[in-house]
């Protein structure tokens, strides 16, 4: 387990001359087999379970006191961002980043991001610096939302207030065309699809795993003629435009509140039970 890596190197092999001993990396976890067509292009992420070497997944993680990196294209440098924050970049910050590329975001646009959690905060930094637009954040908890706010986001809603429609609506200037939902629940796709109303053309990214059923008016569905795009973590490529934009100075960094890996059991206890408000790493 743990496939949000930062560490030092302490070995290469012997072929390798482009990694400093003794420097410290993010890790690109999603490793693929490197033979199938998916890998030949660009696309590691989407290999087969089966025979992807994903760290954290297939193979040991961070977990350990040591991990092995197959490769050191795999290897990326943070720059001078806090060693707290630079391994969440591996997964949540990829993900995040390759989310808002699936949103086809165009200057000056609103865009509705549902979650005020970890994810849907580095997803309002990472936009607040590549992009020219105005960030609604939605969520059911006051508190994340106060976070998110402080974050720099334009607004913040909660979901469960009576005309929580109509004030993301309004703040959008009459019509939703951009939802992020870094949730995926039942609930949250249930929201956040109604936004849309018979307005065409709306953008619906789809990120998080929660689960659940989502009732679709088929017809209603052709007649808006809504995209619904799913977005899963990214590719070697968007990682490496990702800690280039990273390494630039330009991406906020957020509150990371640090742990010693010996508390793993009970940190994911708390993120189960909704109490970590933002990011929690845990350092050997």
């Amino acid at each position: 387990m743990g496939h949000e890596v930062f560490g030092e190197v302490v070995e290469v092999g012997e072929q390798v001359t482009n990694i400093q001993i003794g420097k410290k990396y993010v890790v690109y976890p999603w490793i693929g087999c490197g033979n199938c067509n998916e890998c030949q292009n660009d696309m590691e992420h989407y290999c087969s379970p089966f025979t992807a070497e994903n760290i954290g997944v297939s193979v040991d993680g961070g977990y350990g006191e040591y991990v092995l990196v197959k490769d050191s294209k795999y290897l990326f440098d943070a720059g001078d961002t806090p060693e707290e924050l630079a391994g969440s970049y591996a997964c949540r910050g990829l993900t995040a980043y390759s989310a808002l590329k699936k949103a086809e975001i165009k200057d000056g646009e609103n865009i509705v991001i549902i979650s005020a959690g970890g994810m849907g905060l580095l997803a309002l930094k990472i936009a607040q610096a590549a992009y020219n637009i105005k960030t609604i954040v939605v969520d059911i908890d006051n508190e994340k939302l106060d976070v998110a706010k402080n974050a720099g986001a334009n607004n913040v809603i909660n979901s469960k207030n009576e005309n929580a429609s109509e004030e993301i609506i309004k703040l959008s200037g009459g019509k939703v065309t951009k939802i992020i939902d870094f949730v995926g629940s039942q609930s949250s796709m249930s929201f956040g699809y109604s936004l849309f109303g018979i307005n065409k053309g709306g953008l619906y990214v789809l990120v998080g795993l929660i689960g659940g059923n989502f009732n679709l008016q088929l017809p209603l569905h052709t007649f808006t003629a809504r995209t619904i795009k799913g977005a899963y973590v990214g590719s070697l490529k968007e990682m490496g435009e990702l800690m280039e934009l990273v390494r630039s100075g330009t991406i906020e960094p957020i509150e990371v509140e640090a742990r010693p890996a010996s508390q793993a059991s009970d940190t994911l206890t708390d993120l189960k039970s909704g109490h970590i408000k933002g990011l929690v790493c845990l350092k050997h």
